[in-house]
């Protein structure tokens, strides 16, 4: 098979790769590419955002969030995780078979000297433990395949990273996936790199380097940039388009009990409830108009209630701790 080299390592550039090639490339014979991503969160196109990422992690860690067009969980990139896609004509969709793409990645592996077991239809296992997960996505006669190898992945930084836990849980979290999970190079001869090992793979998949690079025109790679800066870094997509949803959470400060209700369609608050023992000087529902509308984020809710502080709407309890009870979900419950 013959390879594309991607752009580089930033997260929004190499999803929106993923995307237009599905949809534009149109090759005769598959073809593939091996890529990594710095940190990110890589959001399945039909989950709910709000729901998968620790937002206060993902702000603090410079953490990337993209939402893939193809199905599946989110999963955790970084450095230490090698990504790989396969382009292949398919003429039905009904003849999709994860196997067909599973097979090849279990025999590259083996054959850098890494012994690897396919469990269920699309996991690949060592010594009983996930190191590769698979996701596919078919349109208009081609199908895009693709997953990930855990070379040496941070599991504790997946584990915060995915997870809304206490912080009483992140230990007892990280522990529990190291059970379950896996890194290649844990089981690989000592001396390979991850870089050799990606040089490796390539070799094994382009037929013992004997297919060269399949290279994209000047035009094709504007044209993905673009995809990248109009959809795939911008927040209505990565966010916004999270299924409609309920949030909800309680939380107790010096100023007194909240709790707090928000229906969210579309990335955005639709209606929205305060109830508590707080002792307000005027009825906060004043200001319930211009919550309603906005983006449900940090910024633009810190913009309303920044706006409205005179008002003593909560009582002592401030707009900080109200900002906490939006977002840093220490009890909470999201219903889709």
């Amino acid at each position: 098979m013959q390879f594309i080299n991607y752009f580089g390592n930033d997260a929004y550039t190499n999803i929106a790769m993923d995307a237009w090639l599905l949809k534009n490339l149109h090759p005769s014979e598959p073809v593939f590419a091996l890529w990594q991503n710095k940190r990110a969160i890589i959001v399945g196109e039909n989950q709910n955002t709000f729901a998968e990422v620790n937002q206060d992690y993902v702000d603090s860690h410079d953490v990337q969030v993209v939402r893939r067009v193809s199905g599946g969980g989110a999963v955790y990139h970084d450095l230490g995780n090698i990504c790989f896609t396969f382009f292949v004509p398919v003429a039905n969709s009904a003849n999709v078979n994860f196997q067909q793409f599973v097979k090849p990645m279990a025999d590259a592996l083996e054959s850098v000297g890494v012994p690897v077991a396919i469990s269920g239809r699309n996991d690949l296992e060592i010594d009983g433990k996930k190191v590769s997960g698979n996701a596919q996505r078919y349109a208009g006669g081609y199908l895009m395949h693709h997953g990930t190898l855990l070379w040496n992945t941070d599991v504790e930084a997946m584990v915060r990273a995915l997870n809304v836990a206490d912080e009483k849980f992140i230990s007892k979290a990280a522990k529990s996936v190291r059970a379950r999970v896996g890194n290649i190079k844990d089981f690989a001869p000592e001396s390979l790199t991850i870089d050799d090992f990606i040089a490796k793979l390539q070799y094994y998949l382009s037929d013992e380097g004997r297919d060269g690079e399949y290279q994209l025109s000047d035009t094709q790679k504007k044209a993905i940039l673009q995809a990248r800066d109009q959809k795939f870094s911008q927040w209505s997509w990565n966010y916004g388009k999270s299924p409609e949803f309920m949030y909800d959470n309680h939380a107790k400060f010096d100023g007194g009990a909240i709790d707090v209700q928000v229906n969210v369609n579309d990335g955005r608050i639709t209606d929205i409830n305060f109830t508590g023992d707080f002792l307000g000087v005027r009825d906060w529902r004043e200001i319930k108009p211009a919550l309603v509308g906005i983006p449900f984020t940090p910024e633009a809710v810190s913009t309303v209630l920044d706006q409205n502080r005179g008002g003593q709407y909560f009582g002592s309890i401030t707009n900080n701790e109200l900002l906490a009870t939006f977002f840093q979900k220490d009890e909470v419950k999201i219903h889709e």
